[in-house]
């Protein structure tokens, strides 16, 4: 009589799934794109950013990530042809950049197109305002400008400022801040007098800042990102102007200060913890956060990083929350996959990050509160707390 093997119990093929399971989660692989800025215009912006990539996690959720990194020369037409690259050549799951906001909102309509997240560490809040189809696909890992220009124009009132000059970029940065700054000053009675723009690559603002001092403004906002924060802001001080020089946390890098040395002196900004993270209390929930950043940046590099890099830091840890969730559904590479990513990505709480805590929403892809800035004056070359 020959003996037949038992059949499978249901335990054991239930076992069996678990175990193809696992091996196919351990053999899974991820895929990021990342662009940033690393030279041209935008550099002081982008080479933190840059930087901070190998510092992005390696394996997540049980699977590897693999990173393909590119520089757009602060280009916004190499910046649409590098995320097509990335779309169609690599069919990456996400990227991570770029680092100018002209150039994301140039990105945004191949983004959605692919429907493909973006987490996009720029200032502009374009990218994800006001909420429609193409935005829905774009997280962003910074600041949106009125929740930093409301503490300013809240410092210019306490302060006695009545008129107010701005000079700002003439792309999407400084007119969204243009934007965003009027209204809110001129709803508490402050006047504009004089309003300029200039080109990232302008070697020269004479001409713009002597029209702003011959308004004889109490103060003066620059509305501009990364090295061009310095050329206005300098000119304005060699050419004679006494009155307060506000900046938004586009100026956050140590070429600011570097560059601008004692003409900068007395700058009022507002940006995230990361300028006076020693004058912060311990029970701050992203000081951890961010002094665990620096110090794996330092080992690497063997220097402080930009606060512009701790964005795309951020987004490592965003991708951390979201990733395992949409692997609940779906698996890398497919369009499935990123949908569940998107979706998993616009679901995330809490998330502590370095530059404050995300709490995203269907309306709200940045997700910041007023934990994510300071309030803060340049010192004797070092960036001082003001109490708000």
């Amino acid at each position: 009589m020959t003996l037949r093997p038992p059949l499978p119990t249901l335990f054991t093929l239930l076992a069996a799934a678990l175990a193809a399971g696992l091996s196919f989660a351990a053999q899974a692989q991820m895929k990021v794109g990342v662009i940033t800025s690393a030279t041209g215009a935008t550099a002081a912006v982008g080479i933190p950013q840059r930087n901070t990539a190998a510092l992005l996690p390696k394996k997540i959720g049980g699977i590897d990530v693999e990173y393909t990194i590119y520089d757009d020369a602060s280009d916004s037409t190499s910046t649409v042809a590098l995320v097509k690259k990335l779309l169609v050549e690599q069919q990456v799951d996400v990227i991570i950049g770029p680092s100018g906001s002209p150039n994301a909102m140039a990105a945004l309509q191949f983004i959605a197109e692919a429907k493909t997240p973006l987490l996009a560490p720029v200032g502009t809040p374009a990218v994800v305002l006001p909420m429609d189809e193409q935005k829905r696909w774009v997280f962003k890992t910074t600041q949106n400008d009125s929740l930093i220009c409301e503490v300013l124009v809240a410092h210019m009132v306490k302060t006695g400022i009545r008129t107010v000059g701005f000079i700002g970029q003439a792309d999407a940065y400084g007119e969204a801040w243009f934007r965003t700054f009027v209204p809110m000053a001129e709803k508490v009675g402050i006047k504009l007098v004089a309003s300029e723009r200039f080109q990232r690559t302008d070697q020269s603002v004479i001409g713009q800042a002597a029209k702003i001092i011959a308004a004889n403004p109490d103060a003066v906002l620059v509305g501009a990102a990364g090295g061009p924060t310095v050329l206005p802001h300098t000119t304005l001080v060699e050419r004679g102007y006494k009155g307060t020089v506000y900046q938004t946390h586009g100026a956050a890098t140590p070429d600011f200060v570097r560059l601008g040395g004692k003409a900068v002196e007395g700058t009022v900004m507002a940006a995230g913890l990361m300028l006076v993270l020693d004058q912060m209390p311990d029970s701050n929930p992203s000081k951890k956060v961010a002094l665990d950043y620096i110090g794996g940046y330092e080992k690497l590099y063997g220097t402080k990083p930009a606060t512009f890099g701790a964005n795309v830091f951020d987004a490592g840890l965003l991708l951390q929350r979201a990733v395992p969730e949409a692997l609940k559904k779906a698996r890398p590479g497919t369009p499935e996959f990123r949908a569940a990513l998107r979706d998993a990505l616009e679901a995330t709480k809490e998330l502590v990050g370095t530059q404050g805590v995300y709490n995203m929403t269907p309306q709200d892809h940045a997700g910041f509160d007023k934990r994510g800035r300071e309030l803060m004056t340049l010192k004797n070359g070092a960036w001082q707390l003001i109490a708000e």
